[in-house]
């Protein structure tokens, strides 16, 4: 099959976007993987989808992850029904984006619970099976870690934070024998960013089309992203060819970041 046969690759929020293409990647290499997601729906169209190009067909995990005890569910599904795990992928967390003035603390709270605190959960509670495999942890941030926005102050703290783990986790990681890297994706064409967009539209008041426009001419880039984009390059880094990449951030987001780094 490929480089990952017989190997277990957990994906979070593994049934659209990003995190479905990243589960497609994978199983195309021969992975089972797993994916979770709090939509039983979802879950079940992105497992006959990833099963149908080939790849063994994925185990399916209806969680919320903004719950420890869920987090601790997901840990002891891979533990005891498959036995290990070779490649942990923080994916979920959808923050809002809106005017600062009207984010709310329940706002802030629910954008760190999921995408930052369930990263730092999943990534403890999985470590002792990926230092036994000698394993990768791929997290995914975005952009605005690196360029924040008035408009998307929630997402940009978390992914800065999150990016900041991944490189303190590496250290660990270097001990331990596992890669741990973080990809910051731009503007990519899935459901999310249209639910972005709208809530731009909405703190600015213009239309989606609007916004979408100006983003992309803000960027400066030729395209979107797609989601194979960045499966694309979370493969690599888990695989035999990416094993000296270590505690690295890595922007797919077609020149976009405008800073030197």
């Amino acid at each position: 099959m490929g480089e990952f046969s017989n190997k277990v690759v957990v994906v979070t929020g593994g049934s659209r976007g990003i995190g479905r293409g990243i589960a497609e990647a994978f199983a195309r290499e021969g992975a089972q993987t797993v994916i979770a997601a709090t939509s039983e729906r979802n879950l079940a169209a992105a497992a006959e989808a990833i099963a149908a190009t080939g790849g063994p067909k994925p185990v399916t995990a209806v969680l919320d992850l903004r719950k420890l005890e869920d987090c601790q569910k997901l840990h002891a599904l891979v533990k005891k029904g498959l036995g290990r795990c070779d490649v942990l992928v923080n994916n979920a967390g959808a923050t809002r984006a809106g005017n600062f003035l009207e984010l709310t603390d329940e706002l802030w709270q629910d954008g760190f619970a999921l995408k930052f605190f369930g990263c730092v959960r999943l990534s403890r509670l999985f470590w002792p099976m990926l230092k036994e495999a000698r394993g990768s942890v791929v997290n995914i941030g975005g952009g605005a870690a690196r360029t924040p926005g008035a408009e998307f102050t929630i997402g940009a703290s978390c992914n800065a934070a999150m990016a900041n783990f991944s490189k303190a986790l590496s250290r660990l990681g270097m001990k331990d024998d596992v890669t741990v890297n973080i990809i910051h994706p731009g503007l990519t064409e899935t459901d999310r960013i249209q639910d972005l967009f709208a809530q731009r539209a909405s703190a600015a008041g213009k239309t989606i089309d609007e916004i979408r426009v100006e983003a992309v001419a803000r960027d400066g880039i030729n395209r979107m992203a797609t989601a194979a984009d960045v499966a694309a390059l979370a493969v690599f880094l888990c695989s035999a060819k990416g094993r000296h990449i270590q505690g690295a951030a890595i922007p797919v987001d077609g020149g976009a970041t405008p800073g030197f780094y």
